[in-house]
């Protein structure tokens, strides 16, 4: 079942639903559809088409989060699917200082990488290899990361979400 994009009534993400979910929302005007997706649903009196975007109606105040949660797919999504030291498809995560070394858990420390580079690192540092990032990993900053680190968006959500701290959106829409 696919999903729809869930705005504030500001227009800032804030999740994402089932396209029943969606549907019950804009039924019940507690939503309004703003962008309607490809997939149609037929019933004995009709057709509807179900919303890829919605927006809420009454203004939701939402708390305040210090941190963008760290997920495998958050990772991928911020180094745009591509592996750090050399450019591939990424398609595993590697700690940039080993933990057997001392390196933590951290959105300045995991990066993506493909299989290849990260076999060949291993537990060792880049001094070691003499091998350089190909852009220092940080935490990733602003509402849409909410979205991007749960899975893949719809190629209809970019623009809502690009306003809202997504820099390099090129892999995430493909």
């Amino acid at each position: 079942m696919s999903q729809t994009l869930v705005l504030n009534a500001t227009y800032e993400p804030l999740g994402v639903v089932s396209e029943r979910r969606a549907l019950i929302l804009v039924l019940n005007e507690r939503a309004t559809s703003v962008e309607d997706s490809s997939r149609i649903l037929n019933y004995a009196r009709g057709s509807i088409t179900l919303p890829a975007v919605i927006k809420l109606n009454k203004f939701v105040k939402i708390p305040y989060r210090h941190a963008v949660p760290l997920s495998r797919r958050a990772i991928f999504a911020r180094d745009n699917n591509r592996c750090v030291y050399c450019g591939v498809t990424a398609t595993s995560i590697d700690h940039v200082i080993p933990r057997s070394r001392g390196g933590g858990h951290n959105w300045e420390n995991v990066v993506s990488a493909c299989h290849k580079c990260n076999h060949a690192k291993a537990d060792r540092t880049l001094k070691d290899l003499g091998w350089r990032l190909r852009h220092t990993p940080r935490e990733p900053v602003g509402a849409a990361w909410r979205i991007l680190g749960t899975g893949k968006p719809d190629r209809i959500w970019i623009p809502y979400l690009k306003p809202f701290g997504v820099e390099a959106m090129g892999a995430a829409s493909a």
